[in-house]
């Protein structure tokens, strides 16, 4: 079973535009993971527009499912990672600034970087994953990174899933058949939604784990949150 985890930053987002607490983020996650999510997934980003520092450490104490925390490995990122040790830790290359992850890691040019962040993370006991376009060059060059998965971006996949499904999945496939011949983990995420996912837990093989935030909270406004939990994670059956 793929295992579905519910990036609750748009809720951050829709309480930060009022201010309060108001929707109620921590009471979101606590609901998201009762109604049968396996993870909840956050990215706290230096502008903290959506997911706030503190709402960091205050999902720590009620995420007993899987806490995933998506950043870019800044010094103020590791920090936090030591202090909160999620089971999970992905690594995304944004610079500060911008709207959402664009783009996996250039796994040639930033080898030794990584390398020395992953074997930090995973000294604290965290599992690694890092963020990759569906490229079997860069899925390889992630191995020697010591991480332990790997997330395929899949916004290429989404963009092109309309037009021509098996077109659109193809080089998905070929990163995630490198990624098993290497021994990673295979995650999923970025513009996964009701209409494209099954497709593609169905083609790709050894999927672990996709992360799923706009499109399902966009669902929830229209079928609530409890049932759209249950209608994603149906296409992972």
């Amino acid at each position: 079973m793929t295992k579905l985890s519910v990036n609750i930053n748009k809720i951050a987002t829709i309480r930060n535009a009022r201010g309060g607490h108001l929707p109620n983020l921590v009471q979101a996650a606590i609901d998201i993971q009762n109604f049968g999510a396996d993870g909840i997934t956050i990215h706290p980003r230096p502008d903290q527009r959506h997911i706030r520092y503190d709402d960091v450490y205050a999902l720590k104490e009620v995420v007993h499912t899987e806490y995933n925390i998506e950043g870019y490995p800044s010094m103020e990122f590791l920090k936090m990672m030591e202090q909160v040790r999620p089971e999970q830790v992905t690594l995304v290359p944004d610079p500060p600034g911008v709207i959402t992850s664009n783009a996996g890691w250039d796994m040639i040019t930033e080898a030794s970087f990584l390398k020395e962040v992953v074997g930090f993370l995973k000294s604290l006991g965290c599992r690694v994953s890092l963020f990759v376009d569906p490229s079997p060059l860069m899925v390889e060059a992630a191995a020697f990174s010591g991480t332990d998965r790997i997330e395929l971006y899949t916004e290429a996949y989404a963009s092109g899933f309309a037009e021509d499904p098996s077109a659109a999945i193809r080089s998905y496939l070929e990163a995630a058949q490198k990624a098993s011949e290497v021994g990673l983990g295979i995650n999923a995420g970025h513009d996964l939604n009701l209409q494209n996912l099954a497709y593609f837990k169905r083609i790709i093989p050894n999927l672990l784990e996709v992360s799923i935030g706009h499109a399902l909270i966009s669902d929830a406004l229209y079928f609530g949150l409890e049932k759209t939990v249950t209608l994603y994670k149906e296409q992972l059956k």
